[in-house]
């Protein structure tokens, strides 16, 4: 059988209906809108990921502000936590103390 009998074959067993050039149009745009187009449904898919992914970081972010700003609450007003974090993150000390610094490695 050759090629060309294959399709003829292929084209008359196709539904009428399928063959007008309103169907025939919609398929061809619906093809080059998923394959073909600049922002394809491929593009727009990672981008829908990109975005759920940058608001998930925007919540983590959110909280970690809310958190940050609740310990600058308590440093502002609790003067002995203040003093703990100067010791702790800043190596602070009283004229009269010394301190010793363990690394682990």
């Amino acid at each position: 059988m050759k090629f060309a009998d294959c399709i003829t074959d292929f084209w008359f067993k196709i539904p009428s209906w399928i063959k007008t050039k309103y169907v025939l149009s919609a398929l061809i745009f619906a093809g080059w809108m998923i394959f073909f187009d600049q922002y394809n449904v491929i593009y727009q898919l990672e981008l829908r990921s990109e975005l759920n992914e940058l608001r998930d970081s925007k919540d983590w972010y959110k909280e970690q502000i809310d958190k940050t700003r609740a310990d600058l609450d308590e440093l502002l007003t609790d003067n002995k936590k203040l003093e703990k974090f100067a010791r702790e993150k800043y190596l602070m000390k009283k004229p009269d103390e010394e301190i010793f610094v363990i690394v682990k490695e």
